[in-house]
């Protein structure tokens, strides 16, 4: 099989270059898109574009067409060389200076280019040929016109594109299938969270208290014995002030026996982190910042630390004890997890703590922070004209649901059920979402492997 350079069968073609004050993210008058590293994913990406003035385009050759391959030539490692071709133009475009443009010549079938780029053995090749810095890798168009490629005639060429397209359909239907089992999943999740704030998930403490011909202690007698009690055992200096309530108003009905309070009345404690970036270590105390929270969980496989100085001075305020739940107030705002048994743990930046009383389970203050309903309070609440958050006193009186404590923890019994066998079928949708992109993988090792001298 002939190897050939890439600039024999295509041309490549580097970015332009323009000042940054002239970037925009609204199409002005005289303006091109202009492509960067971001579109390029598996396809590419028309929705988060930047437009420039057409100006900046020196030359056609800059202007991006349909069939051309785009290549990103300075990411980090793992993403240096990254490829997607461009199926079609929703609007003229260009290309910026992390990314290139190759374009195939004649006799060269633009898919069978794109794949044999996409293989994952021509992708390690042009890694290797990355210039590495601590951060960003760099391809230079120079090195990447000297990548060797293999190149059957024509009609070889297209008997491998039509068999990859064949077999690519049958998997890209069954991806798209696991994509909308995974979708279904997280709607069904939302709904799971939305009933169980609104009283729908189980039998409420009212009705079994009428079945069972015997009184109760609703929400908001619970909630104001609480406070009675945080009231006797105040030690603090001055006279103890009651929290105040929601900083909502018109909020939903609630089912009865029910009442809502804010985070700062149900909780004993709600604190805000030491606002600054603490100094890592490589080892020592586990440091949760807002990207180690997610989706009702705490994140601490990948952690940065803290060493025991820096632990106890982030940590003066309230240190974070199994069972708190710690809360995102930015980047992204409204992410929430419980500290699990047996771990010490530093609050970063952004995070804040809530220490449940004993008005309201750990579980069902996760379930309700995670739920459509407080999720939309918090839309309602949070401030900033370009990044949403929450300041400190929008968290402390941010409104939640209060039911009787019997019925919190059935609540949060079924709850955990439900998301268990979610979690379940998440892992599985995971799982062969895996198989299919190995699948995806062995096609083209097929397809090239007996072609390339690299194989």
């Amino acid at each position: 099989m002939v190897q050939k350079p890439l600039s024999e069968v295509a041309d490549v073609v580097r970015g332009i270059a323009f000042p940054k004050e002239d970037k925009s993210y609204v199409q002005r008058s005289g303006d091109v898109a202009c492509l960067r590293t971001t579109n390029v994913q598996k396809q590419v990406e028309w929705d988060d574009l930047w437009f420039v003035p057409a100006k900046h385009v020196k030359r056609d050759d800059q202007n991006v067409r349909t069939g051309d391959i785009l290549i990103s030539t300075a990411n980090s490692y793992e993403l240096v060389g990254k490829v997607a071709q461009v199926a079609g133009l929703p609007t003229p475009a260009t290309l910026g200076a992390f990314i290139s443009l190759i374009r195939p010549k004649d006799g060269v079938h633009p898919k069978f280019l794109y794949h044999q780029l996409a293989w994952g053995q021509t992708q390690t090749r042009i890694r290797e040929m990355s210039s590495n810095t601590t951060n960003i890798s760099n391809v230079s168009t120079k090195k990447l016109a000297t990548l060797e490629l293999a190149m059957p005639d024509f009609d070889q060429q297209t008997l491998v594109v039509a068999e990859l397209e064949k077999q690519f359909s049958r998997l890209d239907k069954a991806v798209a299938n696991l994509q909308r089992v995974k979708a279904n999943l997280k709607r069904y999740k939302a709904s799971v969270l939305k009933d169980a704030v609104e009283g729908r998930l189980v039998p409420t403490e009212a009705e079994l208290a009428r079945r069972d011909g015997r009184s109760f202690e609703t929400g908001e007698q619970l909630l104001q014995r609480i406070l009675e009690a945080r009231r006797s055992a105040w030690k603090g200096k001055g006279k103890f002030v009651m929290p105040d309530g929601p900083s909502v108003t018109n909020l939903a009905a609630l089912p009865e026996g029910w009442t809502w309070a804010s985070a700062i009345q149900a909780c004993e404690h709600v604190v805000d982190c030491h606002n600054k970036t603490a100094p890592y270590t490589t080892s020592g105390i586990p440091l949760v910042r807002t990207t180690n929270i997610r989706d009702g969980r705490l994140l601490l496989d990948e952690v940065r630390c803290v060493d025991q100085p820096t632990y106890e001075f982030w940590s003066r305020r309230c240190p974070p004890e199994p069972g708190d739940v710690l809360f995102t107030r930015e980047a992204p705002m409204g992410e929430a997890g419980i500290v699990p048994p047996g771990v010490t743990l530093c609050l970063g930046q952004r995070t804040m703590l809530m220490r449940p009383s004993p008005a309201i389970s750990a579980g069902f203050l996760l379930s309700a922070l995670l739920s459509p309903v407080v999720k939309d309070l918090i839309d309602r609440v949070a401030v900033g004209s370009g990044v949403k958050h929450l300041r400190v006193g929008d968290v402390e009186r941010l409104p939640v649901p209060l039911p009787p404590i019997a019925e919190q923890l059935r609540v949060v019994a079924e709850v955990e059920r439900r998301l268990s066998l979610i979690r379940q079928a998440e892992t599985q949708a995971e799982l062969n979402l895996l198989r299919a992109e190995r699948l995806r993988s062995s096609l083209l090792s097929k397809a090239f492997a007996t072609t390339s001298k690299y194989s």
